[in-house]
């Protein structure tokens, strides 16, 4: 059974709060949880899978700290979070046979379009555009394809979420950000449904870690929702570069 020391509980606990932090601004929390887990020791397949336990305790409470300042209503968001959990319990079911390392390669590039959209779009703020597709097409389509992919591989999903919300659906920065979140949130169930069948998450490693998400999350949405887009676009940038980086590394 694998083990950990009190003080690597701690440590990544303080990791899963910046991660909860950051994610509930603009996603990529995964990209700070998944190497301190591997890091810590634990394999790689079960730092996924714990990843996912840890995770969805940050999305929800961002989705419900955004909710109660007004910016989404989560009784709307029902039926494309249950295509985003059935999306992604597929993808994490599918992830050991499907060519996943074709989808690596791409995305890095991916994530580094979308910094460089959100960094050098004029006019992105917090007010609605045009709507360019209507929002029952949007959830048919758009919100299983990124919940699929976020049971198969996860890094970028909530900038893959938030760049669908802004281009398609015409949300201004606060609005879209307040809406992947209960589709993230979803999504990790629906992962974690996934590997619960391949891989056993280390329990009480992502409740802990869930404990310090939670209060990572509500002081990022809190932020976000009084700075609104001057905060979301760098951290969202950030992140998405950071994460690209990453990947590049781990090809190299």
């Amino acid at each position: 059974m694998f083990e950990l020391s009190p003080d690597l509980v701690l440590i990544l606990m303080a990791a899963a709060f910046v991660a909860g932090f950051v994610d509930s601004i603009a996603g990529g929390g995964g990209l700070i949880t998944v190497p301190a887990l591997m890091l810590a020791g634990v394999p790689p397949i079960t730092a996924l899978a714990t990843n996912k336990v840890q995770g969805l305790f940050g999305a929800g409470m961002a989705a419900i700290t955004y909710a109660r300042a007004g910016h989404v209503d989560l009784r709307k968001q029902m039926l494309p979070a249950a295509l985003s959990f059935l999306g992604a319990a597929l993808g994490a079911v599918l992830a050991s046979h499907l060519p996943t390392d074709v989808i690596r390669i791409g995305l890095p590039f991916l994530l580094i379009a979308i910094a460089l959209f959100f960094a050098f779009k004029p006019g992105l703020n917090d007010t609605d555009k045009t709507q360019r597709i209507k929002p029952l097409v949007f959830t048919a389509t758009l919100v299983p394809v990124v919940g699929f992919y976020d049971g198969l591989l996860g890094p970028g999903t909530g900038a893959f979420f938030m760049i669908g919300f802004v281009t398609l659906a015409g949300y201004g920065i606060l609005k879209a950000t307040a809406h992947t979140k209960l589709l993230n949130f979803a999504s990790n169930v629906g992962g974690l449904f996934g590997f619960v069948l391949v891989a056993k998450p280390l329990w009480l490693l992502g409740l802990a870690m869930g404990v310090a998400q939670i209060a990572g999350a509500y002081l990022g949405s809190r932020l976000a929702t009084r700075v609104g887009a001057k905060l979301i676009k760098p951290v969202l940038v950030a992140a998405s570069t950071a994460l690209a980086l990453r990947l590049l590394w781990d090809w190299f």
